[in-house]
């Protein structure tokens, strides 16, 4: 009897924990009071309207347009306490802004002010206070374009957010490595190259393309959104491309692709405020024009599982049962304007003394390029539509749906955590 009344005990003061942890956790989850309510903007870029930044849906954003300042408004429609803000930015963030609030919508105060910002998720505490209206205004871009918000969430005594934005927790070791990847099996060849022969179809020397199914001269960040991809994950709309490699003149496509996306090459402290790379962003890394192995060749050759043949600028001799490999790795310093560049280069750099030169202050992650050919032995039977080993380039033409490239720099390259195709560690 004893026994039994104990254990029931021990039960009932189970079930009593367990509903005060259901509590805890319902209270530390609590919905930002600001979600639903109406938004306003100083302006609206595209369809990316005020509304988005309160849905509750972290794949939409509202966009302003490309000037300062401006400002976003929520509207709680009478007297609301107040105490905490938490801004989820986009790529397009502000390093400079003033949480304000409102009875009238015409008077503000301001509740808190911030300079020399980094974007990400930011969470602002301030005084409680009570008012009808709270508003962001930002007074400085980080960008050329407006500025962006996954997400502009107001909480009150009580309430408040959840973790940042509900990263993954990993389910087994971490394994401390600044990446997430994408596997993008060859898809088709074609003679086009819609970076430096835009709408030219024929004009350039053949390419084999891999990720996006649709890519063509003609392709912009709107066919390629449009389009179907075969990378892992699909959801990687992206087209990369490469000279077709050929063995005795017959073309010879990887039958390993992988894209790492890298938060390697810069300070700790600037991997922490990598930012995603933006939506149609084109990169090409390599030189298809170059004479010799020299300074501007990026791309570095080897052989799978056979260090002993060391590795080259120029293609190396494989031993039997082996594969060549390609390595490329792209700049990761961006402008932080430009999409592109007339001479599809100067947009972006390489990092300097493991930092982003002040001329191009962006940093996101770095591309690396990772290609197995089943090829190998005597290397003089080997060349590239654009010439010898060392004119190996490649182009990217970023089409990553926005949420799922934030989620990913936020999650895998800022912690520095590996992450596999699916972006959870």
């Amino acid at each position: 009897m004893s026994l039994t009344i104990t254990w029931a005990r021990i039960a009932a003061i189970g079930v009593l924990i367990l509903a005060m942890l259901t509590i805890v956790t319902q209270r530390a989850e609590a919905a930002p009071i600001s979600q639903g309510k109406t938004a306003t903007a100083s302006s609206v870029e595209g369809g990316h309207v005020a509304a988005n930044a309160v849905d509750g849906n972290a794949g939409s954003r509202w966009s302003s347009l490309f000037s300062d300042p401006q400002w976003l408004r929520v509207d709680f429609g009478a007297a609301t306490t107040m105490n905490q803000v938490v801004l989820r930015w986009e790529a397009a963030y502000a390093t400079a802004y003033q949480l304000q609030t409102s009875s009238n919508g015409t008077s503000w105060t301001t509740v808190a002010n911030r300079t020399a910002q980094t974007g990400g998720v930011q969470t602002i505490s301030f005084t409680q206070t009570s008012a009808r209206y709270i508003r962001v205004y930002t007074t400085a871009r980080a960008t050329g374009y407006g500025v962006s918000l996954w997400e502009f969430e107001v909480y009150g005594p009580g309430g408040g957010p959840t973790p940042t934005p509900t990263p993954t927790q990993p389910q087994g070791p971490i394994v401390r490595v600044s990446e997430f990847l994408a596997d993008c099996p060859f898809t088709h060849r074609l003679p086009d190259d819609p970076i430096i022969y835009p709408n030219l179809p024929g004009a350039s020397h053949m390419h084999s393309f891999f990720g996006n199914l649709t890519t063509n001269a003609s392709s912009t960040v709107e066919t390629l959104l449009a389009g179907d991809s075969n990378c892992n994950p699909r959801i990687d709309l992206s087209s990369y491309w490469v000279p077709t490699l050929y063995v005795n003149d017959q073309p010879v496509e990887p039958v390993i692709t992988t894209f790492y996306y890298l938060g390697e090459g810069v300070r700790p402290d600037i991997t922490a405020q990598i930012q995603p790379l933006p939506l149609g962003l084109r990169i090409v890394a390599g030189n298809a024009k170059a004479t010799a192995p020299d300074s501007t060749t990026i791309a570095r050759w080897s052989c799978l599982h056979a260090n002993e043949a060391g590795a080259s600028k120029d293609f190396v001799n494989c031993p039997a049962g082996t594969m060549l490999e390609s390595y490329l790795d792209f700049p990761q310093c961006w402008d932080g304007v430009n999409l592109d560049s007339p001479d599809h280069k100067s947009h972006m750099a390489y990092p300097v003394n493991q930092a982003c030169p002040s001329t191009h202050p962006v940093p996101v992650p770095k591309l690396r390029q990772v290609l197995r050919y089943p090829v190998s032995g005597d290397p003089s039977r080997i060349r590239l539509s654009s010439g010898r080993g060392f004119t190996m380039h490649g182009d990217f033409f970023n089409a990553w749906p926005e949420a799922e490239m934030w989620q990913r720099v936020r999650d895998c390259i800022r912690p520095v955590i590996k992450c596999g195709a699916n972006g959870r560690p």
